[in-house]
């Protein structure tokens, strides 16, 4: 992903969950403005792989999210953060309520509401004091479709917490982005004709006739850390797909 300016340069970005996906979307997009960017993730493959494809100023640190004892080895090194971004992510915690495995749901908090929350609070001796902090929550916080509970559980609490965080964090700016369904390899675990069944059905029915890129969440991180007049705000990037009515 390309841009135009070179808005980032001298500036120092760090991906939490940027290996893949919405993550690495949003770290080539920092790295092609000129800024200097680390991404984490837990495989040192993939890892490896993803800072080759980014390309730029831009370095890897593996890293479980999940481990307290390495993110704040991790900040403890980081140097001045100017601007963070909390791409961490998990897949459990879905499925019809009256099934739901409780152990399940708080295996998904585990994976993705606690490693953010816990990322946060590590970071925020090392960021700027007005740099900007974007979390990646997900549509299911607002959506009312039957088998997501759960899940909007999870983004939910996570979402709750972007406007008190920004008053009491100021002048640190506290954002999120809400995607909806966005191709990326968080779907490889669905089987290649029901995945394509599925984006081609929500495709269908999306006001803009199509799901998501990793792109497209992506440009809305970096709008969301370039205005300094924005904080306290959920972006909700779905394609109108969270619209009452839609097409």
């Amino acid at each position: 992903m390309s841009t135009t300016s070179n808005l980032f340069t001298g500036r120092h970005v760090v991906v939490m969950g940027g290996s893949s996906g919405i993550g690495e979307a949003a770290a080539a997009a920092f790295a092609a403005d000129g800024a200097e960017v680390v991404v984490t993730g837990r495989d040192r493959d993939r890892l490896d792989a993803a800072v080759a494809r980014i390309g730029g100023r831009t370095s890897g640190y593996r890293l479980d999210a999940a481990d307290p004892e390495a993110v704040a080895a991790f900040f403890a090194q980081a140097g001045t953060v100017d601007h963070l971004v909390v791409a961490v992510s998990g897949a459990a915690g879905s499925g019809p309520f009256a099934q739901l495995d409780l152990a399940d749901l708080a295996t998904g908090f585990d994976a993705k509401f606690w490693p953010q929350v816990r990322v946060l609070q590590a970071a925020l001796p090392h960021l700027r004091s007005d740099g900007s902090v974007t979390l990646i929550t997900a549509a299911s916080a607002r959506a009312a479709i039957p088998g997501t509970a759960g899940l909007a559980a999870i983004n939910g609490a996570l979402e709750a917490m972007v406007p008190p965080l920004a008053v009491e964090l100021a002048p640190l700016r506290i954002n999120a982005v809400s995607p909806g369904v966005i191709d990326t390899p968080w779907w490889d675990r669905v089987p290649v004709e029901q995945r394509t069944a599925l984006f081609e059905g929500l495709a269908a029915t999306t006001p803009v006739g199509r799901v998501g890129r990793a792109e497209d969440v992506a440009r809305v991180i970096h709008l969301l850390a370039a205005n300094t007049f924005v904080t306290g705000v959920v972006f909700d990037c779905t394609g109108g797909a969270n619209l009452p009515t839609g097409r």
